[in-house]
C-alpha cells in the first residue's frame, strides 16, 4: 500500500515585519535613506530583501494546505477496503448457497436413478427402452453436475483468498487511519502553537511601535532636513520622491490633528458638567466646514415634528446669539460664514425650551484656504452648476449653467446666453442653502439683485464652499460684505 506523505510545515520569521510608527503611516513601508559615495555623489541605500514579508508567508502556507487537501484521504481508502470486504463476504454466502443447492440436486438425481433402475426390471418392450434412455440422460446430467461442483469448489477457494486479502488490507488501512489521525492531531497542536507565537510577536511589535513613537518622529525630522539638503543639490528625481513622502506625511499629520481637536472638544463638553437639566437632544455630525449637523433626540425626548427649531451663531468671546435666517429644520449644512463660530439651536415646545450647542467653534475644511488663495490670483473662475429654482419657483428640467465669479462681479450663463450678470453690491447675497435636505451641503443661494434669486447645485460641497469664499474675497476687495439673508454684515476678511 502507498503511505501518504506528511507534508505539514510551520515556520515563523519574527523579524519579517519591519517596525512602523503607530503615530504616522506612510504611503510606502520605508523611508528612503541617502549617503555620499565616491566623488561626492549622492547614493540611495537599498534595503536588503533577505526577509520575506508576512503576506508571502501566509500565501506560502495557504498553498501548502490546499495541496495537502487535494491528496487522497486515508479514511476514503479505508472505506473502499471495507466495501470490498463486504462484497467478498456476499460472494462467499452466494457460493455456500449454490453448494447446498447442488447437494440437493445430487440427492434428487440419486433417488430418481434408483427408481428408474427398479422400474427397468419390471417393464419390457418399448417402455423398457424409454426407461433405459431416461437412465442415460440422468447419468449425463450427473456428470454435468459433478463438473459444476468442481467449478464451484474452485470458485469458493478463490473467494476465500480474496476475502482474506481484503480483510488484511482493511486492517492495514484502519491502522494507517489511526496513525494519520494521531499525526494530524500533532500537526494541529503545532499549528495552534505557531499561531500563538505569531500573535505574541504581533503584540510585542505593536508595543514596541508605540514605545518608539517619539523616536520615530525625531528620525522623520532628520529625514525631512536631509530632503531639504538634497533639494538644494538639484537632484530633481530624488527631490520629487521626497516631496511625495512629505505630502503623505502632511496629510497624516492633518488627520491626526483633526482627530485630536475632536477629542479635545468632546473632553471640553464632558468637563462642562451641565447636568442641571436633563438632556433630551444632541447635535450629531462633524463640526467642520463641508459637513451637515443634525439634531438627534435622546431617550424621553419629545418628537421633533412637534417642536419649533431655530439655529443661531455666536462667537467664543461673545455670548450674543445671531439668528440664521431660514435655518429652521432639524438639519443644517455648515457654510464658510460659520467657520470660527459656535452654533446653537433652540428647540421649543408648548411648555419648555431647550438650547443645544456645538462642542466648540466650527473648523475650516483642510486645504480649502490654500485652494482659494491659488484661485484669487486669477481674473475669473468658472463653476458648473444646476439651476434648481429661480425666484422661488422650481425648474421643470435640470438646467446646467456655468457660474463665473470674477474680481468685479458674478455671471450665470447657459452656453452663449447670459442668464444673470451683476456687479458686487449691497443688495447681492451669496450663501449656503439653509432649508435642510440631503443635498444641502452642495447647494447655494444667490440673490443677484432685488427680485432675482437662484438656488444653485454644485458638483460637490468643496466646490460650493470654494465659490462662496472666493466671491466673498472678491467682494471684500470692492468694500462689499457678501453674506446671506439676515446675516450681520460686519467687516470680516
Amino acid at each position: 500500500m502507498t503511505r501518504l506523505t506528511r507534508g505539514f510545515s510551520y515556520t515563523m520569521q519574527k523579524d519579517a515585519i519591519s517596525a512602523v510608527s503607530a503615530d504616522v503611516v506612510f504611503a510606502t513601508t520605508w523611508f528612503p535613506k541617502y549617503t555620499f559615495g565616491s566623488d561626492n555623489q549622492i547614493q540611495e541605500i537599498k534595503e536588503s530583501p533577505k526577509l520575506s514579508s508576512m503576506k508571502e508567508m501566509v500565501a506560502k502556507e495557504t498553498a501548502l494546505l490546499l495541496k495537502q487537501q487535494q491528496r487522497l484521504s486515508v479514511r476514503d481508502l479505508a472505506n473502499k477496503f471495507e466495501k470490498g470486504l463486504a462484497a467478498a463476504a456476499k460472494l462467499s454466502d452466494e457460493a455456500r448457497l449454490r453448494e447446498a443447492a447442488s447437494l440437493e440436486k445430487r440427492i434428487l438425481l440419486k433417488k430418481l436413478n434408483d427408481a428408474l433402475e427398479a422400474l427397468n426390471g419390471r417393464v419390457a418392450g418399448r417402455n423398457k427402452d424409454d426407461v433405459e434412455e431416461a437412465i442415460l440422460l440422468l447419468e449425463a446430467l450427473a456428470a454435468q453436475l459433478t463438473q459444476r461442483e468442481e467449478e464451484l469448489i474452485q470458485e469458493k477457494a478463490e473467494v476465500k483468498k480474496l476475502a482474506a486479502f481484503l480483510k488484511q488490507a482493511s486492517e492495514d488501512a484502519k491502522r494507517l487511519v489511526d496513525e494519520e489521525r494521531a499525526f494530524a492531531k500533532a500537526e494541529i497542536e503545532n499549528a495552534r502553537a505557531a499561531v500563538q507565537r505569531v500573535e505574541e510577536a504581533l503584540h510585542e511589535h505593536e508595543r514596541m511601535s508605540k514605545a518608539s513613537g517619539n523616536q520615530d518622529l525625531d528620525e522623520l525630522m532628520k529625514e525631512v532636513q536631509e530632503a531639504r539638503r538634497i533639494k538644494m543639490l538639484h537632484q530633481p528625481s530624488r527631490v520629487m520622491d521626497m516631496e511625495h513622502e512629505l505630502r503623505a506625511l502632511r496629510i497624516q499629520l492633518a488627520e491626526r490633528a483633526t482627530h485630536s481637536l475632536e477629542l479635545l472638544k468632546e473632553l471640553a463638553t464632558y468637563k462642562k458638567g451641565d447636568e442641571s437639566m436633563a438632556r433630551f437632544y444632541e447635535i450629531d455630525g462633524a463640526e467642520s466646514l463641508g459637513s451637515c449637523l443634525r439634531i438627534c433626540p435622546l431617550d424621553g425626548a419629545p418628537d421633533l415634528s412637534d417642536c419649533a427649531v431655530q439655529w443661531y451663531r455666536s462667537t467664543p468671546e461673545n455670548s450674543e446669539k445671531e439668528l440664521i435666517s431660514g435655518a429652521n429644520k432639524s438639519t443644517y449644512a455648515l457654510e464658510p460664514f460659520d467657520v470660527g463660530r459656535i452654533l446653537l439651536v433652540d428647540i421649543s415646545t408648548d411648555d419648555m425650551k431647550i438650547t443645544v450647542t456645538t462642542s466648540g467653534p466650527v473648523d475650516p475644511a483642510p486645504g480649502l484656504g490654500n485652494c482659494v488663495e491659488a484661485l484669487i490670483r486669477r481674473h475669473e473662475t468658472e463653476f458648473k452648476v444646476i439651476v434648481i429654482e429661480v425666484n422661488g419657483k422650481d425648474q421643470s428640467q435640470e438646467s446646467i449653467h456655468i457660474l463665473h465669479i470674477g474680481k468685479m462681479g458674478m455671471k450665470l450663463c447657459k452656453g452663449e446666453t447670459v442668464t444673470a450678470k451683476e456687479y458686487y453690491s449691497s443688495t447681492m447675497q451669496f450663501c449656503g442653502i439653509r432649508g435642510g435636505g440631503t443635498a444641502a451641503v452642495q447647494t447655494a443661494y444667490w440673490q443677484a439683485k432685488t427680485g432675482l434669486s437662484f438656488i444653485l447645485a454644485f458638483e460637490s460641497d468643496r466646490e460650493r464652499n470654494t465659490a462662496i469664499m472666493l466671491a466673498r474675497r472678491y467682494a471684500f476687495d470692492c468694500n462689499i460684505v457678501l453674506a446671506g439673508p439676515g446675516d450681520v454684515v460686519a467687516a470680516r476678511s
